[in-house]
């Protein structure tokens, strides 16, 4: 094996223990490395000390129009793409920059991170096989993920539109009742 290789193939395996750190599904460390399924799941053992959990992936592009989650996927995807374009990172590094960036706002703000790196890494891929799109709201000018050809002609996010059941979680209920 020649100095390049073995470079490449530890590049590949700090990307693997990266993603499984975030907690990447095994599908996502096949498709985003070259290691073989066998390496991957040694490697996945090694760090999570078990074997990676079986099933399958999100593919429903709905479940990032609803309320919450949209407002955490728009966060997310709008940090992925200045990473991307104004930092020049390409795209695997963008996407595990804005997950580890996502995660930290979430932390300073005390507040559940609703989005998974599963569910992150397959934002992106919808964006890229044009299921979803960015559509700017009307009123506050940010940029929200919606279905790809919807009308973007008098956008309102759900933050400055917000469904009268947002923010009524069980969670938030109990919470409401025991500072009573």
């Amino acid at each position: 094996m020649n100095q390049k290789s073995l470079i490449d193939e530890m590049h590949q395996v700090q990307l693997a223990i990266e993603l499984i750190e975030l907690g990447a599904r095994l599908q996502v460390l096949e498709t985003e490395t070259e290691l073989s399924r066998t390496r991957l799941i040694k490697l996945y053992k090694e760090v999570r000390g078990m074997s990676p959990p079986k099933g399958m992936l999100p593919f429903s592009t709905d479940w990032f129009i609803t309320w919450l989650p949209n407002v955490h996927s728009s966060l997310f995807y709008n940090i992925y793409l200045s990473l991307k374009t104004a930092a020049g990172c390409d795209r695997i590094d963008a996407f595990v920059k804005a997950y580890r960036l996502y995660d930290e706002q979430m932390s300073l703000e005390k507040a559940e991170p609703v989005l998974g790196l599963t569910r992150a890494w397959t934002l992106i891929r919808f964006f890229e096989s044009d299921l979803l799109q960015l559509n700017q709201c009307t009123r506050c000018k940010g940029q929200f993920v919606a279905h790809a050809h919807s009308p973007a002609q008098h956008y309102v996010c759900g933050i400055c539109q917000p469904p009268s059941r947002a923010g009524k979680t069980r969670k938030a209920q109990q919470l409401n009742s025991e500072n009573m």
